[in-house]
């Protein structure tokens, strides 16, 4: 297809194919909303969606409550998602209140604050063993040895998954973010084994419980309340929820976080100026991990939503039971709420991003991923001198997919 930013933006009655969204995500973005707000395209499952683009239409569509996650307010055929079993299905992304306030009680006393700050002595550990398995090669795939192994430990060691079982976790998510068109069968492959795997991992903690956070969900399904489910409070959570979240933790807190710590690395090569500043002054991290999620985050989209009624969305209708999609990508980069939104800096203070979320559905482990992705790039500049890319920079290559925005490889040296 050709480039949107050089393209008539097609009507309301005519989808927009999305490899533009592809091939050049910002500049596609860029053009359609400076076209309208909201534009009828060809979503990630083929079926038409309506995509809203621009900052202050997406903020008061992620906390409207008239738009649903829930999967059953789709109108029938106009959606085709993941087909996941109701084990894996009972998640906080296919949940509204009264249900998602509950199960996200029970599993937000695991990403407080405090118990995150907690997990930085054993982030920069994990991180530290990493890179002293590459650091006497001089260069390394990033992504495949560093920015993927990293969240893949934090989160295993959060929900107690053994050592021998984490090799495969990167292919299931990799078959069911990106599925490869030739080999559809790998995905279905993929959901089959995560669910023997949870199923079989919650049986194992049943019978000897850890110190982690999904002993403790077992601990509030079977033994609260008689073994029904309840927790303190009243709250309850299913066998479905308990195994649907532990699909959820792993799933989220790998995905995410592998894109960010890559993409943030990228940034600072693309601005040798900015990783001399930050390797100087590493307080500035914090600010600066922030700057890299609104400028290049890892997720250019919103879970899909659903209205539960007609519902007039930028000046736009948009029919209860259609797909929307919330473009984050977009209103990062929206000149209408940031002054320069395409420079990259840091120290402009820039506020209110939406890489996260906002609202009720706000990211659950948007703490532990900054955590994450600051203590991984403290640990790089600090160890690795005159990190640069290895191959040309034309040659990198992006996941095939507008559900995640984040490199297949990072091929660095130093």
């Amino acid at each position: 297809m050709q480039n949107t930013a050089n393209t008539a933006v097609p009507g309301p009655s005519e989808p927009l194919d999305t490899r533009a969204l592809l091939e050049d995500p910002h500049a596609a973005y860029a053009a359609l909303r400076e076209a309208g707000p909201v534009h009828r395209i060809s979503g990630p499952d083929g079926r038409p969606a309506w995509l809203v683009t621009r900052y202050d239409d997406v903020r008061r569509a992620l906390a409207d409550p008239r738009l649903s996650l829930d999967k059953s307010n789709a109108l029938p055929g106009n959606f085709r998602g993941f087909a996941l079993p109701p084990a894996l299905d009972a998640n906080l992304l296919n949940m509204d209140p009264p249900d998602h306030t509950r199960v996200r009680r029970l599993v937000s006393k695991a990403f407080t604050p405090a118990r995150v700050e907690r997990m930085r002595e054993p982030v920069r550990r994990a991180a530290d063993e990493l890179l002293d398995a590459v650091e006497p090669a001089g260069r390394a795939d990033l992504i495949a040895a560093y920015a993927g192994p990293l969240p893949i430990t934090v989160i295993c060691d959060l929900l107690g998954v053994p050592q021998r079982d984490r090799r495969d976790f990167r292919a299931w998510s990799d078959a069911l973010i990106a599925p490869d068109p030739a080999r559809p069968h790998l995905a279905k492959e993929a959901v089959g084994s995560m669910l023997r795997f949870f199923t079989g991992l919650i049986a194992s903690k049943r019978e000897r419980p850890g110190d982690d956070l999904l002993s403790d969900l077992i601990a509030v399904r079977d033994d609260a309340g008689g073994g029904d489910g309840t927790g303190p409070g009243g709250d309850r959570l299913t066998e479905d929820e308990l195994t649907s979240l532990a699909f959820l933790l792993l799933l989220a807190g790998y995905e995410n976080v592998i894109h960010l710590i890559g993409n943030s690395v990228l940034a600072l090569l693309d601005h040798p100026e900015l990783l001399r500043e930050l390797r100087e002054r590493p307080a500035g991290l914090a600010a600066a991990v922030e700057e890299f999620a609104r400028h290049d985050g890892p997720a250019p989209l919103a879970i899909r939503r659903f209205p539960l009624e007609d519902l007039d969305i930028g000046g736009v209708t948009v029919p209860a039971g259609e797909t929307v999609l919330l473009s984050l990508a977009s209103a990062n980069r929206d000149p209408g709420h940031f002054k320069e939104p395409d420079r990259l800096d840091p120290n402009n203070g820039r506020m209110g991003h939406l890489a996260f979320g906002h609202g009720i559905h706000y990211c659950l482990g948007a703490p532990l991923a900054r955590l994450e992705t600051e203590t991984a790039l403290d640990a790089l500049l600090s160890r690795l001198p005159g990190l640069r890319l290895d191959i040309p920079r034309a040659e990198l290559r992006r996941r095939p997919t507008i559900r995640a925005h984040g490199l297949i490889s990072l091929p660095v040296a130093w």
